[in-house]
């Protein structure tokens, strides 16, 4: 008999999963929340007591985060350990990662400055490196030698639902509108090619991606295009809903929302036959080998930092990748999302597959080999 914790009572994913093991597998009970001893955790993301697990001797203790995993799930430390990585290989930063550059509001870059002579030192209230001069200067070259003006986007480190974001050609704007903010920025080359859907509706693709205790990395099968509800508009900058794609932004801006698909989702079958017919190529064959390479990229980078080999506990856990496409096919990664919501209508398969894939290898149980189907797949 197996004993789990969840902790985190807002994750629709865990939710799911704890309902997942409770009705279908009598070998799995649900303890109190505050109890020390128990074999699995789901935990709340930024309140995990790390230092606590893996103690109890004899008790194989697995949680639902690697510690560490902010490292790509915020915008301004991804943009940063991508550079040091490549910084320090001498090779060319992938093109599939937007040209960016971490800028820091002004008074917390004041604070990282040296103090004078004899003062005492200034609090770091940040460690982290402040590029607006090498911003300013990419701008000027890329304008003098582009034929169009370079846009570029503006996304605070750790924002969500769309807040924090700013569309320009403009660099000295948008660290102007950063310095009035309280937390670092990326700003990033703004994707102004982007592949269109029907009526010229821009789009971003999710997609859900598992690193189970050993380190090995799945890809849901299933994925889902969130569209926008208005006509692409290059122009104009400030059409929020032509540009950003998030669905709490469209549901609150547009009038179309849900016009052109349920939700403004779209999955990926529905997304490969247009693809077929407009373009007379696969999904399988142009854009998901492009997001496997990606995101086994981004592990390979970042696992001497976060894998779990030689700790007394195990960690698996579920990322939302969040991707754009070019109007030449091409891939590129935009975020990453270390505790993401999944599409209603996937959220029972997906549930099932992150059990088959992710506990019951830890944790056997004389289930194991009738949960039915795998939506996850290893790359």
């Amino acid at each position: 008999m197996y004993g789990f914790v969840r902790r985190d009572i807002h994750s629709s994913v865990y939710k799911a999963v704890s309902k997942y093991l409770l009705d279908n597998d009598e070998d799995w009970r649900k303890l109190s929340p505050n109890v020390a001893s128990f074999h699995l955790m789901f935990g709340e993301r930024n309140k995990l007591q790390f230092g606590r697990l893996g103690h109890e001797p004899g008790l194989i203790q697995l949680v639902n985060y690697y510690r560490g995993s902010d490292v790509i799930c915020r915008k301004t430390a991804l943009v940063r350990v991508f550079k040091e990585f490549y910084t320090t290989s001498a090779k060319p930063i992938p093109k599939w990662l937007p040209e960016s550059f971490i800028i820091c509001p002004k008074d917390i870059a004041k604070s990282m400055e040296s103090p004078a002579p004899g003062a005492r030192p200034l609090p770091r209230r940040v460690s982290k490196p402040d590029e607006r001069k090498d911003l300013l200067d990419r701008s000027t070259v890329l304008n003098k030698t582009s034929k169009k003006p370079v846009v570029w986007i503006a996304k605070s480190s750790s924002g969500s639902k769309g807040e924090g974001i700013k569309i320009s050609p403009d660099v000295s704007e948008l660290v102007k509108f950063i310095d009035q903010q309280t937390q670092s920025f990326v700003i990033q080359r703004y994707i102004d090619n982007p592949l269109l859907l029907e009526e010229d509706r821009k789009f971003d693709i999710r997609c859900w991606v598992l690193l189970e205790a050993n380190y090995n990395v799945y890809l849901y099968e299933e994925g889902v295009l969130r569209t926008a509800s208005e006509s692409y508009q290059r122009e104009n900058l400030d059409d929020v809903t032509s540009h950003l794609t998030n669905h709490c932004l469209q549901k609150e801006l547009s009038a179309n929302f849900g016009m052109y698909e349920e939700g403004n989702e779209m999955f990926f079958s529905s997304f490969d036959r247009y693809l077929r017919s407009k373009f007379r190529v696969t999904l399988d064959a142009t854009i998901l080998p492009q997001i496997k390479e990606i995101v086994k990229t981004v592990f390979k980078i970042v696992k001497e930092r976060i894998s779990t080999n030689f700790l007394g506990y195990q960690s698996f856990q579920l990322f939302g990748f969040d991707f754009v496409v070019d109007d030449e096919l091409m891939v590129y990664l935009i975020e990453i999302n270390g505790a993401p919501a999944c599409a209603k209508k996937l959220l029972p398969d997906l549930a099932r597959s992150l059990v088959i894939t992710a506990i019951d290898p830890v944790f056997p149980t004389h289930k194991v080999h009738t949960r039915g189907y795998n939506g996850f797949h290893k790359i």
